[in-house]
């Protein structure tokens, strides 16, 4: 079993706090975020983008795992996550991850790279702990 470990601290009510994000690794220390870098597009982080970059991650090193069981290496493969915040009558909900994925498989087809990258978005372990429709894309360069 693998455990990986992120943490939040959080100062102040909603709209004036202030918080800040880290990771147990350290790539990310005390990386502010709050009310204006979520619903506002304002300099920092927040939970959506921070869910979009692990699941275009996972995405990558998933598709890279099933392109290599395939018996081909990838040249690139960059994934963009965009993540849908919406408002319902009961608060908010990510409700849609739109992955966009683009990459240069020597030697393989199309039709078995859009193959891969069906089953990846399925059983990438960021996908099943979703509760979200996943939509995908996909540019494909031999």
């Amino acid at each position: 079993m693998i455990v990986r470990k992120g943490s939040a601290s959080w100062r102040g009510d909603l709209k004036n706090g202030k918080g800040t994000v880290s990771t147990g690794s350290g790539a990310l220390a005390d990386q502010p975020y709050g009310f204006n870098t979520r619903f506002e597009d304002k300099q920092g982080t927040n939970p959506e983008e921070l869910i979009g970059a692990a699941h275009a991650g996972c995405f990558s090193m998933a598709l890279a795992l099933n392109i290599t069981e395939e018996g081909f290496v990838a040249e690139h493969i960059d994934t963009v996550a965009e993540v849908k915040l919406e408002k319902s009558a009961d608060g908010f909900s990510i409700t849609e991850v739109q992955l966009k994925v683009s990459a240069a498989v020597p030697g393989m087809d199309k039709e078995t790279f859009e193959r891969l990258a069906a089953k990846t978005k399925e059983g990438c372990p960021v996908s099943k702990v979703l509760n979200a429709k996943i939509n995908l894309a996909t540019e494909f360069n031999t």
